[in-house]
């Protein structure tokens, strides 16, 4: 089809504008920078960009960023980045005003980061509190679901860490 943007073998692009919540903006609006996607990251530098990238209202990016953990990392860690990722699309669809896909999101990651750290001898892998994080996907899913409305992205970021790490 004509004037849609497709790389050289066909595959759709992202190249529109988004906005912080990743939602398309009509080309030539400016839009948030978005996330370079399969950068190779150590863990500890995934969760502190994520955390900057929670702290800053762009959950959608942080799921980016969590995703590239995902797909780069070790078998073993799959579940826990995957579970992160989805805790922060979840954030965006409740910021987003869809507390159905938000809420699912929230409690799926919720049981994929808790389903993760179930037997393991780390409590905190990369310094992150794994219970803290299924405390508040789950709390928040919750009021999701209550019909609170669109939550505020940044007054909702969670902490991926105690206060003071990422």
């Amino acid at each position: 089809m004509e004037g849609r943007d497709r790389d050289v073998d066909g595959r759709a692009r992202s190249a529109r504008p988004r906005d912080g919540l990743g939602r398309p903006l009509p080309y030539g609006s400016e839009g948030v920078a978005r996330q370079p996607e399969g950068v190779v990251r150590t863990p500890r530098e995934t969760v502190a960009e994520a955390q900057e990238l929670l702290d800053a209202g762009k959950p959608f990016h942080a799921h980016e960023v969590f995703e590239d953990a995902w797909k780069s990392g070790p078998e073993a860690e799959r579940t826990l980045w995957r579970g992160l990722a989805q805790l922060s699309v979840g954030l965006t669809h409740a910021a987003r005003g869809n507390a159905t896909g938000g809420a699912r999101l929230l409690r799926r990651g919720a049981g994929a980061v808790q389903g993760w750290s179930a037997g393991r001898d780390e409590e905190r892998p990369y310094g992150m509190d794994l219970a803290g994080l299924v405390r508040w996907a789950r709390e928040l899913a919750g009021r999701v679901d209550g019909g609170s409305g669109p939550v505020d992205p940044v007054a909702e970021a969670p902490r991926l860490g105690p206060r003071g790490t990422p």
